[in-house]
Parts: C-alpha cells; structure tokens; sequence
C-alpha cells in the first residue's frame, strides 16, 4: 500500500495535539502544552491562531519533518451550523462560521483554521475536518422537546462514536451502515448516541449537560428547580451556566473533575463517592434503556467507550442493567488523532467523497 503522510491537528483548551500518520500508523505524536500565562493575551479563541499556528510549525520544524510530503491537514471541527457526518473541505463559509463561533466558542473552532492556514503554506494541500461535534442526523419526532420555543439540538462526540463503530462493525466483518449501535462515551461529558444504519437518529445534547452527569457537568436537572434558581437573585448568567458545563458533576460534588481521584475514593469504601460514581452509571444505563427503546429493541451492540470506560466498576454497574438488550463491548479511550487520520485516508482512497460545507 502506497504511503500517505497526513498531519493531524486537535486544538483542546489548555493543548494542542498534533501527529503525522503514515497512512493510519504514526510517525510523529506531540501535545503542545498552553498555559494560562500563555492564553491570558488572546481575548477569543480565535485569536489564537497564529501563536497556535506558529507552535506547531516549530515542532514540526524540530522534529524535521518534510512538509512538502504532507497533501491532507485534518483538523478537528469545531462549532459550525449543524451538518450531516462525513469529511468536509475547509471553505470560506466555513472559515466565516469558524471564527465568528457558529454554535459557540471552542478550542475546536481553531482545528480547521489552523489546518486551512498550514495547507495554504503547502503545494497541492487540502485542509479538512471530520465528523465535527455538530453533526446531525435526528430524525424528526426526536427534535421535539415539548414547547415550540424550545427544539432538542444534536452536539456530541461524533468524530469518536462514528470512529468506534465503523472499527467494531470492522471486527465482525459488517457495515456500520448495515447496523443498529447504542454507543455510551464517557468523558468528561458524555453523549449515549443512537445509531440506526449508519446515522445518529437520536442523541443527548452533551455539550451544554443534557443526559447523564459527568465529572463535569451536571445532567439533565430538575427543571422546575432550575427555574426557581435562574430567578433566585443569586447567581448571574455565566456563574448558572459554569454550573451545567464544567463546574457540574464530580467538580460540584467533590472539587475536581478527576475521575481516577473519585474513582481511588470508591473503591477506599467513601459512602459519598461510591454513590455518586454509581449515579454516573445509573444515568447512562437509563439512557441507554431509552436509546434501545428508539430502535425497538432491535440492537446489534451496546458499546461503552471514552475515559470513563478505563473504570471497570462503572462499565460493570452499566453492562448489568442493560446486557439484557444486547452484548455490551468496552472500548477505553478515545483516540481522536487515529479517527481523524482513518477519516483523511478515507478521502484519498477514494472511499469517501468530501462534503461542501455551505
């Protein structure tokens, strides 16, 4: 099989990952690490671009990698207007919704900028995204919340459910397309996606709490509480939102959001952390149960992945209330540059076609 190089870019809050593959094997993985003192001068994210940039041309530099060797620069996608699952070609609207944060801000939104920038340094390069976290395949009845002023909105861990999926259905030697998949991934969010022949028809809004608490954020909360507090006098806007997203779940119960800490804390027979990490899989098991109910209970495979998946007592506490549906598999991780690069390939394969994002 013919060698193709492809540089991987994945902006997160605090880091910025990158990689080289040679087809889907690495030859080059880096985490440029920012810190605050580092970021306290960019009032946006976006701002970030060319110190971000300019990182990761040094590394490369560095490491003397050949650039000119390099056709494809995939980043990941961030907050753009919602859009079906696939490979898409980073384009002037897309850019234009990238910087202006389409569905918010993120670190995210730098992926395809910064991919866009470095391909326009290269001969013959294209920048790209896969399978950013606004993908959206709902069916129709699933957008209904229950008041016209308010429609359920699709943002969650595509790029890593559509990725896991197409990699299980690979091992049985089926098509991800042919399937029905409920895939759970536990993150520091997490997102129980419904998969029914190829398209995520129904899934929880992960991004601002909607579903199952995670060690950040807090879940689906009683509303009529929630309303009560918006309205209690006490806490502004960003303060009610830090709430929901990133200062919910293990961060509000025990101050940190570090699952491995919560996770020592159990298993040293803390009642306290025992019931919450307990919740956690509660949570994620009932909305599994609702998923399976989507798909009429006509479901291949449950598939567990994401950080979260590393802690055998929550994977256990899930596949004992739901193995009755269908065969639960584990799949601890994530591993977004492999996804991004399998996606890349896709495309200069000839499997995939790109998408004009519009």
């Amino acid at each position: 099989m013919e060698k193709r190089k492809i540089l991987v870019i994945n902006p997160g809050s605090t880091s910025t990952k990158i990689a080289v593959f040679e087809n889907t094997h690495p030859v080059f993985l880096k985490i440029i690490k920012h810190s605050f003192e580092d970021l306290k001068p960019f009032e946006t994210i976006t701002d970030q671009l060319h110190f971000r940039k300019d990182l990761i041309m040094k590394e490369l530099f560095n490491e003397k990698i050949d650039l000119s060797d390099i056709k494809i620069i995939i980043g990941r996608g961030g907050l753009i207007k919602p859009i079906e699952s696939g490979v898409y070609e980073v384009n002037e609207p897309m850019k234009e919704d990238l910087f202006k944060g389409f569905l918010g801000e993120h670190a995210s939104n730098l992926g395809g900028l910064i991919a866009d920038e470095i391909a326009r340094s290269l001969p013959d390069a294209k920048a790209l995204i896969a399978d950013p976290v606004v993908v959206d395949e709902l069916q129709d009845v699933a957008r209904v919340s229950g008041h016209p002023l308010f429609e359920r909105k699709s943002i969650f861990h595509a790029l890593n459910q559509k990725a896991i999926a197409r990699s299980y259905a690979q091992t049985i030697d089926r098509k991800y397309e042919d399937m029905n998949l409920i895939i759970a991934h536990l993150g520091g969010g997490i997102s129980v996606g419904t998969h029914s022949k190829g398209h995520v028809i129904d899934v929880n809004q992960a991004l601002d709490g909607e579903g199952p608490m995670s060690p950040e954020r807090s879940g689906t909360l009683p509303v009529g509480d929630i309303i009560k507090t918006c309205f209690s006098g006490q806490y502004d806007y960003k303060t009610l939102k830090r709430m929901v997203n990133g200062e919910g779940g293990y961060v509000a119960y025990f101050g940190t959001n570090d699952a491995y800490k919560v996770e020592l804390m159990a298993r040293n027979n803390d009642h306290k952390a025992k019931l919450i990490q307990e919740a956690i899989g509660y949570h994620v098991a009932k909305y599994i149960g609702a998923s399976a109910a989507v798909l009429e209970g006509k479901v291949d495979a449950i598939i567990l992945t994401g950080g979260l998946a590393h802690n055998s007592e929550i994977t256990e506490y899930i596949s004992r209330h739901i193995s009755f549906i269908a065969p639960v598999m584990v799949y601890p991780g994530e591993d977004e540059m492999k996804a991004l690069a399998m996606n890349a390939l896709m495309v200069m394969n000839n499997y995939l076609e790109c998408k004009e994002y519009k």
